[in-house]
This record gives C-alpha cells, sequence and structure tokens, in this order.
C-alpha cells in the first residue's frame, strides 16, 4: 500500500531504521500504537529508549494524533502562566499533564484576559491585561502585546513578534490553511475590575513562517470582549466573524458604570492580494426579545463544506445561532444545575459542548486523605452532542493547588 505524501508516516525518516520502535514491529505499525498512549504518560515513556525519546519528542506524534482523530486535548491557564503552569488534560483518560510556566518579566504581574489558541502543532499565548510596576498609577491595568508559542517538540515557551497595538479580551481566530492568526478589536480590561479599561478597534494578522503582524482594515467601532472564528465559503472564500462584545459604558444614578453589549456581528473577508471592508450584520435578537450575553463557542465541521455551529450559554440555556436568519434560538438546558450560582467553563472538544462547572466537598476516601485535592475541588463536565441531541458526563479531579475560578480561566483545545 502506497502512502500518501501528505502522510504522517513520511516524517518516521527521523528514527534510524536500526532502531525500531517496538522489536519485530514496522516502524509505522509501532508509530501508531504508540500514538495511541495518554499524553500525560509521555514523560515518563521517553526515557525508555532512544528511538522511544526520538518519536515521543517529534512533530510526528502530533501528526498521527491529528491524522488518527485522536481525542483533544484541553490546555487550561488557571492562573497567570508566568507563575503558575498550565495542565493538559486529556477527556478521554481523565488524565492530566502540566506544562512549563511562560518566561517572566520581573516588572509584571496579575496577567488575565489572553487569549489562547492553537495552529499545527503549538499553542499561542496572545495579549492580555496586567499591571506592570514601571507605570503610573500602579494599580492600573495596562494591555499587552507580547505573544508567545508552547513548542511540545522541546517542552518549552518561545517569545515571538509583539503584536502591533496591545489588547486584551479580543476576539482571535487561526486561518490553518495559511498558517496564519488574525485578531480584532481587544481591550485593557482587568478581571479585578468589572467596568473599566480602553477600547481598540485595530484588526491584525500574525504569519507564523514570517513571525510578523500586519495592520488589516479596523473595526467600524470600538470593540472588546468579543470572540471571532473563521467560516469557509464558496470556493475559497474565507469570511471572519467577530460576534459579541461590549463597546461605549454609561453610568447608572451617574456613579456606576455598565457597559453597552453589541447585539450584531461583523464579517471581513480575507483575500489573498488584499483584505476586504468590514461588513455589518442586523440585530441578533427579534423584537421583545431579551438580549443575552454569554460565552460564545463556535463548532467546527469536521467533514468540511458545512458552516460551523455557534452556541452560546447564558444561566443555565443553551442557544444555537441560526446564521441563515440571523437570530438565536434555543438549542438545550444543562440537565444538572449546581446548588449554588456558580460560573461556567464552556469549551469544545471533538465536536461536542463541554459545560464544566467545579464541585466541592466531594465525600470520597481519596478527597479526604488529600488536602490539596480538597481544596482544589472536582471537575464535573456535561457534555452535550450537538447532533445526537445526547448528554453525558464526566468528573474528573483536578490536580491544582488552588481553587478553580472558571469566570477568569483561559482554556484552549488542541
Amino acid at each position: 500500500m502506497s502512502i500518501p505524501p501528505s502522510s504522517p508516516w513520511t516524517h518516521l525518516h527521523e528514527i534510524d531504521e536500526a532502531q525500531t520502535l517496538i522489536p519485530g514491529l514496522p516502524n509505522d505499525v509501532a508509530a501508531l500504537i504508540l500514538s495511541f498512549l495518554p499524553y500525560s504518560h509521555h514523560c515518563r515513556l521517553k526515557p525508555t529508549c532512544k528511538p522511544w525519546y526520538i518519536f515521543l519528542s517529534s512533530k510526528t506524534l502530533l501528526s498521527l494524533r491529528r491524522y488518527n482523530r485522536r481525542s483533544h486535548l484541553l490546555c487550561i491557564f488557571p492562573e497567570d502562566p508566568h507563575i503558575s503552569s498550565p495542565f493538559l488534560f486529556d477527556p478521554e483518560h481523565l488524565a492530566w499533564c502540566p506544562m512549563s510556566p511562560m518566561p517572566c518579566n520581573p516588572h509584571e504581574y496579575g496577567l488575565c484576559n489572553f487569549t489562547s489558541i492553537s495552529l499545527g502543532p503549538h499553542i499561542y499565548v496572545l495579549g492580555g491585561s496586567l499591571f506592570d510596576t514601571r507605570s503610573f498609577p500602579l494599580d492600573r491595568p495596562s494591555s499587552s502585546s507580547s505573544t508567545f508559542r508552547y513548542n511540545f517538540v522541546t517542552s518549552s515557551w518561545d517569545r515571538l513578534a509583539p503584536m502591533i497595538s496591545q489588547r486584551g479580551s479580543f476576539a482571535c481566530a487561526a486561518i490553518p490553511s495559511a498558517d496564519q492568526i488574525i485578531v480584532a478589536g481587544g481591550g485593557s480590561r482587568h478581571t479585578m475590575f468589572s467596568a473599566a479599561g480602553s477600547r481598540i478597534c485595530s484588526v491584525e494578522r500574525y504569519d507564523v513562517e514570517k513571525d510578523q503582524w500586519e495592520a488589516l482594515d479596523g473595526l467600524p467601532r470600538f470593540r472588546a470582549g468579543c470572540v471571532g472564528f473563521m467560516v469557509t465559503g464558496d470556493g475559497e472564500e474565507r469570511l471572519f466573524w467577530v460576534m459579541g462584545g461590549y463597546g461605549d459604558s454609561r453610568t447608572v444614578s451617574g456613579v456606576f458604570p455598565v457597559d453597552e453589549y453589541y447585539k450584531d456581528a461583523l464579517v471581513m473577508e480575507l483575500k489573498e492580494n488584499g483584505d476586504g471592508k468590514w461588513r455589518e450584520l442586523g440585530d441578533m435578537w427579534g423584537t421583545g426579545e431579551t438580549p443575552r450575553f454569554g460565552k460564545i463557542v463556535v463548532v467546527e465541521d469536521e467533514e468540511g463544506g458545512n458552516p460551523p455551529a455557534i452556541f452560546m450559554i447564558d444561566d443555565y440555556d443553551i442557544l444555537r445561532n441560526n446564521m441563515d436568519l440571523n437570530r438565536w434560538q434555543k438549542e438545550c438546558s444543562v440537565p444538572r444545575r449546581a446548588a449554588c450560582k456558580t460560573s461556567f467553563g464552556f469549551i469544545v472538544l471533538n465536536g461536542e459542548l463541554h459545560v464544566l462547572t467545579i464541585v466541592n466537598g466531594i465525600d470520597s476516601t481519596e478527597t479526604r486523605r488529600s488536602r490539596r485535592q480538597k481544596r482544589a475541588g472536582t471537575l464535573f463536565m456535561q457534555i452535550y452532542h450537538p447532533r445526537k441531541k445526547t448528554w453525558r458526563f464526566l468528573v474528573s479531579k483536578l490536580p491544582f493547588r488552588q481553587p478553580l475560578d472558571l469566570s477568569t480561566t483561559v482554556m484552549c483545545p488542541i
């Protein structure tokens, strides 16, 4: 059987043919077997032998996982990644694996509202809001333009070219076909302040190969706290959508600031020889409907050819966006509700919607033995399949030494 040139098997030349992965088996068969090992076990298995170390440290392994459609991994940033290690979570095996912290700057602290996105065999961390000891006043947060990339081969972070504009809480999307990342909007709001900070309207595109940012046509208005995603149209048409977010603010009784949230969406067509202008869509809420402003996620079509499905969670309701009608419609409700008001984590893994909540005080023998696990709590996942309209549930103990706040936690599927 011939192997396609684009197949991940073509990268097995990194391993010397005289050094077999598993004695008695061809390297391509052995590589397929090893690709099914949980990622959390790779560090312990690398010292087994030199061929295993080379294979488990190469891009071939990540290519095989995508080629065989292995379960996605979830990267969780519980706090400032400069001081707190991110973790990779394997939902298929309920296994956790720590990552190394990002390089720190002694003058900066409290990074939040950054964006994490995966592209190829890397994780990118972009922008955010933080405090800088060199700025004045000291208690006023500022936005960041930094760009970091996590290399799974070397298990280390690389500092890349910074964005042109500093930003946090912005829209971001990856363009895998062009190996690019596009960002839009944002501001300097910090999680310590509920309604403050600046807003911007600039749009930029990052070229991974050139390690260079370029400015694109800006948003029509200032917009922060928004969500971005790509939609493939007819032929080579690529549309960048920006949805949700807030712009101007008003005050209640002349004292309390309140954000004015957008009810529409913006679309830009990305072209090879130049980028088009922004096109504004109308109000996504009908007359008499109460607008909702929950977390938004996008389920990509794995088969290709169909537009992605857009979902929002607000309270215990999950809404679905009808792109043809430009309306939000109720899809379902979360089946199990927390005993008290709690924050949700909302993420897409393997084409399924994952609603994450933290459950504390689980009465089990292992939990009573470990105070650290008792403080961190237990992660309860309610998983909804949009096509099958079914729910399933998973429970996993958290590895963190501190409680996890899902309202500020940054998560990224890989």
